[in-house]
């Protein structure tokens, strides 16, 4: 969820207006943190579902980033970033599977009071990050692109609650399992669709650069023949 917000706010911006700024500042300082706790947490509780969960905090925090620090910057910079991030989350994506695969083949519960706690901790933070940037959600594609990821990842902090209470009510892991496997999906859907437009957005910055320099190895030779002339 978070990566696709992500390619609305990989294109060029205007400048970040200062309250806006603080707001993604905050919304980034809670977002990592969010991003440290549900990946403990998951580790602690042996939650693969938390473990998923904490792709979209890391996700939004890389976002969050991106707007503060580099859409000033050229394509080639924004699109290295975005490739970054999307390998990334790819990666986690392919380790959440495995945690998952391993805790179903193994039999593994994880402890349904953590998930529930944390999946109401990560809900309300969410909740509060999308409050602050509700002012900013009918502005340029940036804006509300960061403002609709928060709203949509509490989406994601439901699905945990709901397989806490799943876990809690069958004393299985199978409901931590399938929610992870889901949420795992789409980190890797979304990271492929990142890594795509980075791609995409390389090659074109590439192809600026030589029609830059060609224009300018034009220009120069144009004088040199001036001058024998």
């Amino acid at each position: 969820m978070s990566a696709n917000c992500c390619e609305s706010s990989c294109t060029p911006a205007t400048a970040i207006p200062p309250r806006y700024r603080r707001a993604l500042w905050i919304a980034l300082v809670v977002n990592l943190a969010m991003f440290g706790v549900e990946l403990a947490a998951g580790w602690g509780a042996g939650s693969a579902s938390l473990l998923a969960d904490a792709i979209d905090f890391f996700g939004d925090a890389a976002n969050y980033a991106v707007s503060l620090f580099v859409l000033s910057m050229g394509l080639a910079v924004r699109a290295r970033t975005a490739l970054l991030k999307g390998l990334s989350m790819g990666a986690y994506g392919l380790y959440v599977l495995g945690v998952a695969a391993w805790n179903a083949v193994h039999g593994v519960v994880p402890e349904a009071m953590t998930m529930g706690l944390v999946g109401t901790l990560a809900l309300c933070a969410n909740l509060g990050v999308a409050a602050m940037l509700y002012a900013y959600r009918e502005g340029d594609a940036n804006m509300r692109s960061v403002w609709l990821c928060s709203r949509n990842d509490a989406i994601g902090n439901l699905a945990v609650m709901i397989a806490a209470v799943g876990v809690w009510g069958s004393g299985s892991g199978w409901p931590d399992a399938v929610v992870a496997v889901g949420m795992a999906a789409l980190a890797l859907s979304a990271s492929a669709s990142v890594i795509g437009q980075a791609r995409r957005e390389l090659r074109a910055a590439t192809s600026r650069l030589v029609a830059i320099d060609e224009s300018r190895s034009g220009r120069a030779t144009d004088l040199l023949t001036g001058d024998r002339g």
